[in-house]
C-alpha cells in the first residue's frame, strides 16, 4: 500500500459518520464517485495487504504442523504394524479370533469377498458400447450446446422456450432479464 492510499484510509476510519440519519453521503457527480473510487482502492489494497501475510503465515504454520505431524504418522503406523502381526498370528491359531478388545483399543478384522474392480474408464467403455450392453451406460444432457439452439418466444403473453422446429421444450423455464452490477478498483 502507497502513501496517497494509507492517507485515504485514514479519512474512511470514521466510516459511519458517511451514514447517519442526519447526514448520508451521496455520489452527486465524477469528483464524489471519483472519491469513492479512491476509498475503495485503499481499502482493496488494506485488503490485499492483510490476506497476503495471513497467507504467509498458515504456510508457516503448515509447515510447522506437517513437521509435528510426520513423527506421530510415523509411530502410529509403526505401532499399527505391530498389532495387525500379533493379530494375523491370533487369527492363523483361532479363526474365530475377529476381533481382540482391551480396555484401550480393540483390533478387528473383516473379510471381504472378491469382487470385480473398475481399472481403465475409457477400455471398460468400449467394451460395453461394442458388446451393445446399452442398459449399463448413463446419458446426461450437453446442456451449453442446447441452449445453443433454442429459442425464447411468447406465446398466448407468456414468454416460453422452443426448439429449432419451434417445438416447446419440456423442462426448461425463461429466467427473466436482469442486471447485476460490479465494481472494480
Amino acid at each position: 500500500m502507497n502513501a496517497l492510499q494509507q492517507y485515504e484510509l485514514m479519512e474512511v476510519e470514521d466510516i459511519q459518520s458517511l451514514d447517519t440519519t442526519e447526514y448520508r453521503f451521496e455520489i452527486t457527480d465524477l469528483d464524489s464517485l471519483n472519491w469513492v473510487f479512491r476509498k475503495l482502492s485503499a481499502l482493496k489494497s488494506k485488503e490485499k495487504e492483510i490476506k497476503q501475510l495471513a497467507n504467509v503465515e498458515r504456510d508457516r504454520i503448515n509447515q510447522w504442523e506437517k513437521g509435528e505431524l510426520s513423527t506421530i504418522e510415523n509411530s502410529t503406523s509403526f505401532f499399527e504394524g505391530l498389532i495387525q502381526r500379533y493379530h494375523a498370528k491370533k487369527l492363523a491359531e483361532d479363526p474365530k479370533a475377529k476381533t481382540i478388545s482391551t480396555p484401550y483399543g480393540k483390533s478387528k478384522t473383516r473379510k471381504s469377498k472378491e469382487a470385480p474392480e473398475k481399472e481403465n474408464e475409457e477400455q471398460l467403455l468400449d467394451y460395453v458400447l461394442q458388446n451393445e450392453m446399452v442398459d449399463y451406460i448413463k446419458n446426461s444432457v450437453k446442456w451449453s450446446d442446447l441452449k445453443k439452439t433454442l429459442k425464447i418466444v411468447e406465446i398466448s403473453g407468456e414468454k416460453v422456450v422452443v426448439d429449432e422446429n419451434g417445438q416447446l421444450v419440456k423442462g426448461v423455464t425463461v429466467k427473466p432479464e436482469s442486471i447485476s452490477y460490479s465494481v472494480e478498483v
